[in-house]
């Protein structure tokens, strides 16, 4: 089922399993480019994050934000074990080649990276290009800890005030000079409201469970030599604790074509409509 909003379409499309995920089509302008740009949010985010960015890149480019299943519209899985990114990786290879069979550039943030990086090991050439937000092959074990902290386990909330306290404790070390309209917006995209108006975080509680798992320390440092021939931009924050400064040094020693930038007073992971992030990512995809 396919239904249109004013910039964007939106698609429920089958997962091999059967289930649906849902995702935003923008379709950029009559002559756009044969390369469309798919972009995938992180572990408990949805793609309501990439709405200023997907508007932004939509100026050139065909636009589709995901939303993972589990997260945002996409149905959550009845068996949780099945939040692994290599079944991600199943469910965007089938949805890309369902809406877009022509060249992708993925970007992704944090997750949605490790599922970008997965794709263009599995599928050599489908990728024209892939943006890494702030996740490497490895991700720095203090970052685990942290995000494993709070996954799933906060206290509930029982109004919009709460949810913006709960979301500033969680995330404030990665945005020090929000102010507290830029912590309204933020939080209103990981939240959404149930039938009585209460915010509820916008994903399967159950994912808390495979974060506590071995693959939310997966390294794929293994495959990264597959991925020698896929362009590559890395977005860092600056102050991140998932991606290690010698993580991206090493990512820079065995990839010839990576390219890579540093967002100031950012940690994990940049929000991607920073001047500094846009500029790096427009000009990257059009070098493509």
């Amino acid at each position: 089922m396919d239904t249109m909003t004013l910039d964007y379409t939106e698609h429920h499309c089958r997962a091999a399993d059967g289930l649906t995920l849902y995702c935003r089509d923008y379709p950029g302008p009559r002559t756009s480019p044969p390369m469309a740009v798919v972009c995938l949010p992180g572990l408990t985010r949805n793609c309501r994050d990439f709405e200023a960015l997907a508007r932004r890149l939509a100026v050139r480019w065909r636009v589709i934000t995901p939303d993972l299943r589990g997260r945002g519209r996409s149905d959550r899985d009845p068996d949780w074990s099945h939040y692994q990114p290599q079944v991600y990786a199943t469910d965007v290879l089938g949805l890309i080649d369902a809406l877009h069979p022509g060249p992708v550039a993925l970007v992704g943030t944090s997750l949605g990276g490790l599922v970008g990086m997965l794709i263009a090991a599995a599928r050599p050439g489908r990728l024209a290009g892939l943006v890494l937000n702030d996740i490497g092959p490895e991700v720095a074990p203090e970052g685990v800890a942290r995000i494993r902290s709070y996954v799933g386990q906060n206290a509930a909330v029982r109004d919009w005030d709460e949810a913006v306290a709960q979301t500033r404790l969680s995330y404030g070390v990665a945005y020090p000079d929000f102010d507290d309209a830029q912590w309204q917006a933020f939080t209103r995209l990981g939240y959404r409201e149930d039938a009585q108006g209460i915010p509820q975080p916008d994903y399967d509680p159950e994912i808390r469970r495979a974060a506590q798992g071995d693959s939310a320390a997966l390294s794929l440092w293994p495959l990264f030599p597959a991925l020698a021939a896929t362009p590559m931009l890395v977005v860092r924050g600056e102050h991140s604790d998932i991606l290690a400064p010698a993580t991206l040094e090493r990512m820079q020693a065995d990839h010839p074509r990576l390219q890579s930038v540093t967002i100031a007073q950012r940690g994990h992971a940049p929000t991607l409509d920073e001047p500094g992030s846009v500029e790096a990512i427009e000009s990257f995809l059009a070098g493509l």
